[in-house]
């Protein structure tokens, strides 16, 4: 079954074509960081304006990488549900127009629920059930996967996601946006251990995470020695920051692991492309005997392929969405 799937949840204009769920025929990602370097972040409206002027050309570079037609599409799966409320609305709205046009199934997909299916794209033997940790700009989940669109809600984020922090961190030290690749290529050279920052909730028995109080302390330090007019050493500013986010996400996933007594994780989302954090979750999960397993570099950022292969699931399961198909830009992760 070929599925076209379609993205536009926040900041990238995405399409592809999938086949079975399991391969990807194409993929077309057109971003957005010349105004989110201009803007330094996200602006909804702009970012929805720039969707719209992109959407038809995005979606036919993954047509003509495929060598197909929109003939060819006997479904359309698309993001509808979590992500910035203008942005949804033009994804679901050219995927409303393609079904109807050609006749085909619709399948309305939460965001979250994409980045889920990006590592078992990329890891077709990935078993179930297991732990994933969702980590990206906006959202940090902690999920047990029990199958398939089968899913348990273990903790969320509170306040700031860890790619979020990444952002506000590096825009606060002038390093520019996105803050992510920045900050893990600045802390390369730099020392770790140099200052102790907190690691929010670490030691809390909830599985929810906050990383606004993290954010403050690191710049509240800052502040403090520009003030006492002290060297700011940025490698080792930004090395400590990074290893204090990474180690509470690998703790508060290994102990969901060590709860729910499994022996899979699965890292995904935009963070999970942060050199430092596979490392540790590497070598971590090594040491206590788990299966790790990352998406590919290509699908740890908004993708439509993602999309498509939760569609092609979801239909498997029977479920269609019809043209009355909403978006909804806070909704729980169900299944």
């Amino acid at each position: 079954m070929l599925i076209l799937g379609i993205e536009t949840s926040c900041d990238e204009t995405s399409a592809a074509l999938v086949a079975d769920g399991t391969k990807i025929l194409s993929s077309a990602i057109a971003t957005q960081l010349d105004l989110l370097k201009k803007y330094g972040g996200v602006v909804p409206e702009v970012a929805a304006r720039r969707h719209t002027e992109l959407i038809g050309y995005v979606i036919k570079e993954a047509l003509d990488k495929a060598g197909r037609t929109l003939d060819d599409i006997e479904a359309v799966a698309v993001t509808s549900r979590q992500g910035l409320i203008s942005c949804l609305m033009v994804g679901v709205a050219a995927a409303k127009s393609i079904s109807y046009a050609k006749n085909v199934p619709l399948i309305g997909l939460h965001h979250i629920e994409g980045h889920i299916f990006a590592n078992i794209l990329s890891h077709p033997e990935m078993p179930f059930p297991h732990v994933c940790l969702t980590v990206s700009g906006g959202h940090n989940m902690l999920v047990h996967v029990q199958e398939k669109c089968r899913y348990e809600l273990l903790g969320t984020t509170l306040d700031d996601a860890a790619g979020e922090a990444f952002d506000k961190i590096a825009k606060f030290l002038g390093l520019g946006f996105p803050g992510g690749p920045v900050i893990d290529k600045l802390s390369k050279p730099g020392n770790p251990e140099a200052f102790s920052f907190p690691r929010p909730m670490i030691k809390n028995k909830s599985f929810d995470f906050s990383f606004s109080g993290l954010k403050t302390a690191v710049i509240n330090m800052f502040k403090d020695k520009i003030a006492r007019g002290e060297k700011l050493p940025l490698p080792d500013i930004a090395a400590s920051f990074q290893e204090a986010v990474v180690d509470t996400l690998v703790a508060k996933t290994l102990r969901a692991v060590e709860m729910k007594d499994l022996k899979v994780v699965s890292v995904t989302g935009g963070v999970s492309a942060n050199s430092r954090l596979r490392q540790v979750f590497t070598e971590t999960c090594k040491r206590k005997g788990i299966k790790v397993f990352f998406p590919d570099l290509s699908l740890c950022t908004d993708n439509a392929a993602m999309i498509a292969a939760a569609g092609y699931a979801r239909m498997m399961l029977g479920e269609r969405s019809d043209l009355r198909l909403n978006v909804f830009p806070n909704a729980p992760l169900g299944g």
